[in-house]
Protein backbone atom coordinates (compact mmCIF):
# COMPACT_ATOMS: atom_id res chain seq x y z
CA UNK A 1 0.00 0.00 0.00
CA UNK A 2 1.54 3.38 -0.84
CA UNK A 3 1.92 5.80 1.87
CA UNK A 4 0.14 9.19 1.86
CA UNK A 5 1.75 12.70 1.41
CA UNK A 6 0.18 15.70 2.54
CA UNK A 7 1.19 19.04 1.59
CA UNK A 8 0.41 21.70 4.25
CA UNK A 9 1.81 25.15 6.19
CA UNK A 10 4.12 24.57 9.13
CA UNK A 11 2.47 26.49 11.73
CA UNK A 12 4.89 25.95 14.60
CA UNK A 13 8.29 24.76 14.83
CA UNK A 14 8.96 25.15 18.69
CA UNK A 15 9.62 21.71 19.71
CA UNK A 16 13.17 20.00 18.71
CA UNK A 17 12.87 18.17 15.63
CA UNK A 18 9.36 18.11 15.22
CA UNK A 19 6.96 21.03 13.13
CA UNK A 20 3.31 21.12 12.88
CA UNK A 21 1.82 20.90 9.67
CA UNK A 22 -1.86 22.59 8.81
CA UNK A 23 -3.44 20.39 6.24
CA UNK A 24 -6.38 22.32 4.30
CA UNK A 25 -9.25 20.00 2.08
CA UNK A 26 -12.12 21.89 0.34
CA UNK A 27 -15.60 19.45 -0.21
CA UNK A 28 -19.03 20.17 -1.44
CA UNK A 29 -21.30 20.12 1.81
CA UNK A 30 -23.70 17.37 1.21
CA UNK A 31 -26.62 19.40 1.52
CA UNK A 32 -25.91 23.13 1.15
CA UNK A 33 -23.87 22.24 -1.97
CA UNK A 34 -21.33 24.83 -0.75
CA UNK A 35 -17.77 24.44 -0.44
CA UNK A 36 -16.63 24.01 2.83
CA UNK A 37 -12.83 24.07 3.68
CA UNK A 38 -11.61 21.85 6.90
CA UNK A 39 -7.89 22.08 8.15
CA UNK A 40 -6.42 19.35 10.29
CA UNK A 41 -2.52 19.92 12.44
CA UNK A 42 -0.11 16.91 12.09
CA UNK A 43 2.96 16.58 14.18
CA UNK A 44 5.72 15.57 11.92
CA UNK A 45 9.77 14.67 12.42
CA UNK A 46 12.09 17.45 11.05
CA UNK A 47 15.48 15.68 11.66
CA UNK A 48 17.54 18.95 10.87
CA UNK A 49 14.98 21.62 12.20
CA UNK A 50 14.93 22.85 8.35
CA UNK A 51 10.90 23.83 8.10
CA UNK A 52 10.06 27.16 9.67
CA UNK A 53 6.78 28.78 10.28
CA UNK A 54 5.07 29.66 7.08
CA UNK A 55 7.02 27.53 4.98
CA UNK A 56 4.64 24.93 2.71
CA UNK A 57 5.60 21.14 3.13
CA UNK A 58 5.11 17.70 1.99
CA UNK A 59 4.74 15.23 4.78
CA UNK A 60 4.97 11.78 4.12
CA UNK A 61 3.22 8.67 6.43
CA UNK A 62 5.74 6.63 8.25
CA UNK A 63 5.87 4.72 11.06
CA UNK A 64 5.03 5.65 14.45
CA UNK A 65 8.29 7.80 15.53
CA UNK A 66 6.56 9.27 19.17
CA UNK A 67 3.18 8.83 20.59
CA UNK A 68 1.33 11.88 18.11
CA UNK A 69 4.67 11.36 15.31
CA UNK A 70 3.77 9.40 12.79
CA UNK A 71 4.50 11.58 9.43
CA UNK A 72 7.72 12.77 8.43
CA UNK A 73 8.99 15.46 6.69
CA UNK A 74 9.64 15.08 2.73
CA UNK A 75 10.61 18.09 1.36
CA UNK A 76 9.86 22.12 1.58
CA UNK A 77 7.92 23.77 -1.78
CA UNK A 78 7.94 26.88 -0.62
CA UNK A 79 9.56 29.50 1.68
CA UNK A 80 7.75 31.35 4.43
CA UNK A 81 5.74 34.62 3.21
CA UNK A 82 7.52 38.37 4.11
Amino acid sequence: MPKRVLEGVVVSDKNDKTIVVKVERRLTHPVLKKTVRLSKNYHAHDENNTAKVGDVVWIEETRPISKQKRWLLLEKVGGAKG
